[in-house]
C-alpha cells in the first residue's frame, strides 16, 4: 500500500513544492538585451556599431579559421565552431531579402562576419587600432567597414547569448547604416531598429514596458538621443521603449511613411525636419502633436490593464488554480485506482489451494449480495453464483467453496 499512499500524497506535495517557488525564488534582475552596451557614445552611435576612418583596412582571416564564402556573406570561424554557425548561413539569406523588402533599395551588398570562441579571442580580431567595447562585447558591427565580430561564448558565464538574436542584430545596424548612406539618426531610433527587426528579448522588453507605463517611468525619448542611462532600472526601460517606437512607426500605415524619412536623411536632411515632412508631426514632446505624445497614448491604452492580468503573481494564482481544478479532478480516478489496487493486494494474500482436487479452472468471483437470500440450490439452478462480497469464494467443478 506504499504506492497507494504515495499516489494519494502527490498533488499535496507537489503543491507546496509551487508555493515555495514562489515565495522563495529570488527575482531576476532587469537586463538590457542580448549584445546591449551599458551606455552609448557621446556622438549617439551604438556601442556595438562602432564608426571607422575609410583608411581602416579589412583585417585579415585568422590562421586556422574556415571561411563560408556566399554571393554577399563571407562568413570565418574556428572548425571547433562549425555546428554553431551553420544556423546563421542558413537564415542569413533571408534575414538580408527581409532588409531589402523593407528598405526598399539594396542593402548588406557585402558582409565579412569573423567568429570567435571566446570574448578575449573576439577583441584579437578587431581591425587594429579600433575602438572595441570589452565591457559587454556579445556582438560588435563596424557597419562602415562591413565587419561584424561575434562570440561564441559570451562575456559572462550566467548571461543569456542567443547567437542568431545577435547576428541578426549587428546586421541590422549594418543594413540601417547602408539604408542612410552613414548619415547621422538618433540612439534610440539606431539601436531600437536593431532590437525590434532581430527580435531579441521580447517577452522581457514586453514585461519591462508594462511596468513602466503603470509605474510612470518611462524616459523622455530627448534623453535618449546620444546616450543611453547607465542603471539598472533604466537601462532596460531605454532599449524596450527604444525598439517599441520603431515597432510603432514601422506600423502597416506607416511603413512607408518611415521609408520616405530614411530617404530625407540620406539625402542630408536633419532628422527631426524629415521626420515632420514624413509624418506631419514633430518627433518630441508629451501632450502636443508629436510621435511621443502619440506613441505614449497607445502604449497607455496597451499596458494599462493586461499587465495586471499578466503579472507575475497573477500568473501564479492562476498556474496554483488550474492544478487546484485538476487535483479535484483526478480524486475519482485516484480512489478508484486505490481500490483496485486493494482488491488486488487481498487476492495476492490469499492462500494457494495445494489439494489435487483444485487443480482444475479455478477462478475467484466478488459480486454483490442479491436482493433476495437464495439457496445453494437455486445457485445452481440458474447458472448465477451468489458471493458474500466479504468473503472470497472459489468456483470449482460447477460448487462453490469457501476460503478459510
Amino acid at each position: 500500500m506504499r504506492s497507494a499512499a504515495w499516489l494519494r500524497w502527490l498533488p499535496v506535495k507537489t503543491l507546496l513544492f509551487v508555493l515555495a517557488a514562489l515565495f522563495w525564488a529570488p527575482r531576476a534582475e532587469a537586463t538590457a538585451p542580448i549584445g546591449a552596451p551599458a551606455s552609448a557614445s557621446a556622438l549617439g552611435q551604438p556601442k556595438d556599431a562602432l564608426q571607422l576612418a575609410p583608411s581602416v583596412p579589412m583585417p585579415p582571416v585568422p590562421e586556422g579559421f574556415n571561411t563560408h564564402d556566399g554571393s554577399w556573406l563571407e562568413l570565418s570561424f574556428p572548425p571547433s565552431v562549425r555546428h554553431r554557425v551553420q544556423p546563421l548561413i542558413r537564415e542569413a539569406d533571408a534575414f538580408r531579402e527581409r532588409m531589402r523588402e523593407l528598405f526598399g533599395q539594396p542593402v548588406l551588398d557585402r558582409v565579412v562576419v569573423r567568429v570567435a570562441r571566446t570574448p578575449g579571442e573576439m577583441a584579437t580580431l578587431a581591425p587594429p587600432e579600433s575602438p572595441f567595447p570589452k565591457e559587454y562585447a556579445a556582438g560588435v558591427a563596424y557597419p562602415g567597414l562591413g565587419l561584424i565580430l561575434l562570440t561564441i561564448e559570451p562575456l559572462h558565464p550566467n548571461s543569456v547569448h542567443d547567437l542568431k538574436e545577435v547576428f541578426q542584430h549587428e546586421l541590422a545596424h549594418v543594413a540601417l547604416h547602408d539604408a542612410l548612406g552613414g548619415q547621422h539618426v538618433p540612439l534610440w531610433l539606431n539601436e531600437g531598429f536593431a532590437i525590434h527587426l532581430s527580435g531579441e528579448s521580447s517577452l522581457t522588453r514586453l514585461q519591462t514596458l508594462w511596468t513602466a507605463t503603470i509605474s510612470e517611468t518611462l524616459l523622455p525619448l530627448t534623453q535618449l538621443d546620444y546616450r543611453f542611462p547607465n542603471d539598472i532600472v533604466q537601462t532596460p526601460i531605454a532599449y524596450a521603449q527604444s525598439a517599441d517606437v520603431v515597432r510603432h512607426l514601422l506600423r502597416t500605415r506607416y511603413n512607408q511613411r518611415f521609408m520616405a524619412m530614411l530617404h530625407r536623411v540620406r539625402g542630408g536632411q536633419p532628422f527631426e525636419k524629415a521626420m515632420q515632412d514624413a509624418y506631419g508631426f514633430q518627433v518630441y514632446g508629451i501632450g502636443a502633436n508629436s510621435l511621443e505624445d502619440e506613441w505614449r497614448r497607445e502604449v497607455a491604452k496597451r499596458y494599462s490593464f493586461w499587465p495586471v492580468l499578466f503579472s507575475g503573481s497573477m500568473l501564479w494564482i492562476g498556474v496554483l488554480g488550474l492544478f487546484a481544478v485538476g487535483y479535484f479532478k483526478n480524486r475519482n480516478k485516484q480512489r478508484l485506482t486505490l481500490e483496485r489496487w486493494a482488491v488486488e493486494e487481498a487476492a495476492e494474500q490469499l492462500p494457494k489451494v495445494r489439494d489435487p482436487a483444485f487443480a482444475g479452472r479455478m477462478h475467484i468471483v466478488l459480486a454483490p449480495k442479491p436482493a433476495n437470500t437464495q439457496t445453494e440450490a437455486t445457485v445452481h439452478e440458474f447458472k448465477k453464483p451468489v458471493v458474500d462480497v466479504d468473503v472470497p469464494k472459489i468456483e470449482h467443478d460447477g460448487s462453490w467453496h469457501t476460503l478459510h
